[in-house]
C-alpha cells in the first residue's frame, strides 16, 4: 500500500518546497509502516483469539476496563505526551531540552499522585458509574503508571524523529502482550484480568526499551520546574483533554450505558464491533499523521506553509482509507463470522456505523492541524465539547430505545457532526483546502469497482478474497486513470 502511494507521490510538481517535504514525510511513513501494519495484524489476531478464550460477559468486562484505562489516561497523562510533541522543536531551538524534559516528568509525576487521591476519595463513585469492580478497578490504576510513561517516551521518540525505534518498541509490545495474556488466561482462571496483567507485564518492558531509546536519562536533571513551560504546557494540554474526553465520550460511554440497560453481554458485542473497527481502521490510517505531525509543527515553526502539504495527505489519506471502509461495511456479516466466536455473530450490524465512524474521526486528524498550529486548542476542545453533549444525548435515548443498533447511529451522528465542525470553523491561514479534483478522482473510482462487487456476490468465492479482489480493481483503476488526473493532491 504504501509502496503503491509512493508511485502517485513522484508525479507531484513541486510548489515552494512541497514535494521536498512530501518526499520526507513518506520516507518517515516507511519507517511507521512496520510498527503499523503489525499492530494492525495484532488488533485483527486478538479479536477470534480473545473471542475464543473469554465468555461475552468477561470481553464486556475487558471492553469496560480498556474503557475506563482510556478515560483516566485522557485526564490525567495522554495531553502531557502530546504537549511534549507541540513544543518540543521550539525548546530544542532554545537548547532547553534537558529543562523542558525534567518539567514534562514532573507535571507527570504530579498528575498520577492527583489522580490516585481523587480515585481513592470518588472510587464508591468510580464502581457505580462505570460499573465495575474493586478488583478490576484496582488492577486499572495499576496499569496506569506504565501506560502513562509509554505515552510519554512514545511522543519523545515522535519528537525526535525515530520512525525505527518507535516500530521496534511498538512491535515488541504487540507481540508480548497476545503472548503473555493467552498463556496467563489458559494457565488460570483469571479472566479478562489476564489481559489486564499481560498488558502490565508487557507496557513495563517497553518502557524500559523506551527509556534506552530516548536516552531520556541523559536529559532528566533534578532542575525545578520552568514556570513559563509548565504555562505553555497546561494551555495546551488542558484543552486537549478536555477535547479529548468528548472524544472518549462519543465513542467509549456507549458500552457503559449499554451495560446499564441491557447488561455486559451487549456490552461485550459493542466492545467486538469496536475492535473488528476502530483499532484496526485507525491503526493503519494514523501512518500518514503519525509521520506527518511532527514535521509539519517544525515547518510551521520555520515559517513555511504547511496547508498545500495538509491538503495532499489528505488525498493519500482518503486513497487508503475509503475504499477499506466500504469493503468492510458491505462484507460486515462475514468479516464478524470469520474473526469472532459464533457466539458474538449478532455484533456484524454494527460494522458499518463503526468503520465509517473510524474513517471520519481519522479524517478530522488533516481537518485540526490548524487548532493545533494556531495554539487554539480551546477552539477544538469547544467543537469536541459540543460534538459530546450530542452524542451522549444521542446515546441514551437511541440505545434505550433502539438497542444495538441505537449504538451505531448515536456513533455515526455525532463523529460526522463533529467532522462537519471542523470544516466549517476555521483559523485564517491555516484553513484546511480541499483537494476537490482529487476526491473526485477517487469517488469515480468506485464505479466500475462497484460493478465488480455485485458480480462477486453472486460468486463462491471467499470473502476475504472477494475483498482483496475489489481492492486490487480499485487500486489498478486509480493507477491507470491518474494521467487524466494530474497533480495530485494539489
Amino acid at each position: 500500500m504504501i509502496q503503491f502511494i509512493t508511485m502517485a507521490e513522484e508525479s507531484v510538481t513541486s510548489t515552494n518546497g512541497t514535494e521536498i517535504q512530501i518526499k520526507h514525510i513518506f520516507n518517515d511513513m516507511l519507517k511507521y509502516a512496520p510498527s503499523k501494519i503489525f499492530g494492525l495484524l495484532g488488533n485483527m489476531l486478538i479479536v477470534p483469539v480473545y473471542t475464543n478464550l473469554l465468555s461475552p460477559s468477561q470481553y464486556g468486562v475487558y471492553a469496560i476496563s480498556l474503557a475506563v484505562l482510556s478515560f483516566l489516561c485522557i485526564i490525567f497523562s495522554d495531553w502531557i505526551g502530546l504537549s511534549g510533541l507541540r513544543f518540543f522543536r521550539q525548546n530544542q531551538l532554545n537548547e532547553k531540552i534537558p529543562n523542558y524534559i525534567s518539567t514534562l516528568v514532573f507535571v507527570l509525576v504530579t498528575n498520577l499522585l492527583s489522580m490516585y487521591g481523587l480515585c481513592f476519595i470518588f472510587r464508591q463513585k468510580f464502581y457505580e458509574y462505570f460499573s465495575i469492580s474493586p478488583k478490576i478497578f484496582l488492577f486499572i490504576l495499576l496499569l496506569i503508571i506504565p501506560v502513562a510513561i509509554r505515552a510519554l517516551l512514545f511522543q519523545v521518540l515522535r519528537a525526535q524523529i525515530r520512525p525505527g525505534a518507535f516500530t521496534v518498541s511498538t512491535i515488541i509490545n504487540q507481540v508480548l502482550t497476545i503472548l503473555l495474556a493467552v498463556g496467563i488466561i489458559k494457565l488460570y482462571d483469571f479472566g479478562a484480568v489476564s489481559i489486564l496483567i499481560a498488558m502490565a507485564v508487557s507496557i513495563s518492558f517497553v518502557d524500559v526499551l523506551l527509556i534506552v531509546q530516548t536516552k531520556i536519562l541523559k536529559y532528566l536533571k533534578p532542575k525545578k520546574p520552568n514556570k513559563d513551560m509548565l504555562k505553555a504546557l497546561y494551555q495546551y494540554g488542558t484543552p486537549i483533554a478536555l477535547a479529548s474526553l468528548s472524544i472518549w465520550v462519543i465513542n467509549q460511554s456507549n458500552k457503559f450505558i449499554t451495560t446499564h440497560y441491557y447488561g455486559l453481554s451487549d456490552a461485550g458485542f459493542v466492545g467486538v464491533a469496536y475492535n473488528l473497527t476502530f483499532p484496526i481502521l485507525m491503526t493503519l490510517f494514523s501512518i500518514i499523521t503519525i509521520a506527518a505531525f511532527p514535521r509539519i509543527i517544525n515547518l510551521y515553526e520555520d515559517n513555511i506553509d504547511v496547508r498545500p502539504i495538509i491538503s495532499k495527505l489528505t488525498g493519500y489519506f482518503v486513497l487508503i482509507s475509503l475504499p477499506l471502509v466500504v469493503f468492510i461495511s458491505l462484507y460486515a456479516k462475514d468479516l464478524t463470522n470469520i474473526f469472532a466466536n459464533s457466539q458474538y455473530a449478532g455484533s456484524y450490524i454494527l460494522i458499518p456505523y463503526f468503520a465509517f465512524s473510524a474513517f471520519f474521526l481519522s479524517f478530522t486528524d488533516f481537518t485540526t492541524y490548524q487548532y493545533h498550529l494556531a495554539n487554539k486548542t480551546i477552539v477544538l476542545t469547544l467543537l469536541k465539547v459540543v460534538s459530546a453533549v450530542l452524542g451522549l444525548f444521542l446515546n441514551i435515548v437511541l440505545i434505550k430505545n433502539m438497542g444495538l443498533i441505537g449504538v451505531g447511529i448515536a456513533l455515526l451522528i455525532s463523529n460526522l457532526f463533529y467532522f462537519v465542525l471542523t470544516l466549517v470553523v476555521k483559523m485564517k491561514k491555516l484553513e484546511w483546502k480541499v483537494p476537490y479534483k482529487e476526491l473526485i478522482h477517487l469517488f469515480l473510482c468506485f464505479v466500475p469497482t462497484m460493478v465488480l462487487y455485485v458480480l462477486l456476490k453472486q460468486s463462491e468465492i471467499f470473502p476475504l478474497f472477494q475483498i482483496n479482489i475489489l481492492l486490487l480493481m480499485y487500486y489498478s483503476f486509480y493507477y491507470f486513470s491518474c494521467r487524466y488526473f494530474k497533480d495530485f493532491g494539489v
